[in-house]
């Protein structure tokens, strides 16, 4: 029998996929707070780190993993797989699989979300509303400026495309020109240039040892004064303390952050109280429809892998 690793809640919704792709299959099932024997430990063989896990319980699922000698492929519903845990399954020979591309559709409702509500000070809106205080201000349309997408991976192919719907001229950035891109695409030998002219910045690049601090002091003093930036890749991206200085000075007019450096933000972190930041906590992809997307990415991959086809993307 094939021992599979799954939270109850993953069991309850694709128990019965699960059960006819491996018949007769050992279930195996993560309960928050519950014990897993050494016994079920040693009989994983393949599991499943699922979005109901995220953030409270994906440490203890993953302790757990880490101590299967048995496990041969274990599947992530985040398309991020930079944490150093990852790289520790690829050394000890276990495959490792993510949904990228299932959640491309929600985050980048949330970069047009966040871009036309700095765009509209929408948060300056919020306040006087709660004050009581009808207050007319000027406001700035979209169309006809300029958004630099850094990473197009699919959540910077979805992005851009719809800001160009928008009006908006959407110059993406990638390593590679692939050519099929939504938008005129340039390699990140440009990234000067492209900084140098953005009105909005949005960061949606994987975060690696050549991408950490990607946007520093340096990178923020070249941009246009009043400057706005979304990220929702990975907080390690931006050097924060420079973006606190530039959001104070005006060098960077609004950011939107849905991911931060350390998180949760720390309740002392100045961003939590600028009025040009909105912060939301890394909740851009956490909708219905992208945690159903996430688990047929599973489901498909669990099948493929007992046919022995390719896996979809298998991270190496």
């Amino acid at each position: 029998m094939t021992g599979v690793f799954l939270s109850q809640t993953v069991w309850d919704a694709r128990g019965d996929a699960v059960r006819a792709l491996v018949p007769g299959c050992d279930e195996l099932v993560f309960r928050p707070g519950a014990r897993v024997s050494a016994d079920e430990i040693e009989r994983i063989e393949i599991a499943s780190l699922s979005d109901d896990l995220w953030p409270d319980h994906s440490a203890s699922f993953m302790r757990v993993c880490l101590d299967s000698p048995n496990l041969r492929w274990l599947h992530t519903f985040s398309a991020g797989v930079d944490h150093p845990i990852f790289r520790m399954f690829l050394d000890r020979g276990v495959r490792l699989s993510n949904s990228s591309g299932a959640a491309a559709r929600s985050i980048a409702h949330h970069v047009v979300l966040s871009v036309l509500a700095m765009r509209r000070d929408l948060p300056a809106t919020l306040r006087d509303q709660a004050a009581h205080h009808w207050n007319v201000h000027d406001v700035d349309d979209v169309e006809g400026s300029v958004v630099a997408v850094i990473g197009m991976g699919p959540i910077g192919i979805e992005s851009a495309r719809l800001l160009g719907e928008l009006g908006m001229r959407a110059i993406g950035m990638r390593r590679t020109v692939a050519g099929d891109e939504p938008c005129e695409t340039w390699t990140f030998d440009r990234l000067g240039e492209l900084l140098a002219m953005a009105d909005t910045i949005v960061m949606a690049v994987p975060l690696t040892p050549g991408t950490a601090h990607l946007i520093d002091a340096a990178a923020i003093a070249s941009m246009r004064p009043g400057v706005h930036l979304v990220n929702v890749g990975r907080g390690g991206l931006v050097d924060e303390p420079a973006l606190i200085d530039a959001l104070r000075s005006g060098q960077v007019g609004f950011a939107a952050l849905d991911v931060t450096e350390v998180e949760p933000l720390p309740t002392e972190s100045a961003l939590w109280d600028l009025p040009n930041v909105i912060i939301t906590p890394h909740t851009s992809g956490a909708t219905r429809s992208n945690r159903q997307r996430a688990g047929d990415v599973f489901v498909d991959n669990l099948g493929r892998l007992m046919r022995g086809e390719p896996l979809r993307n298998e991270v190496t």
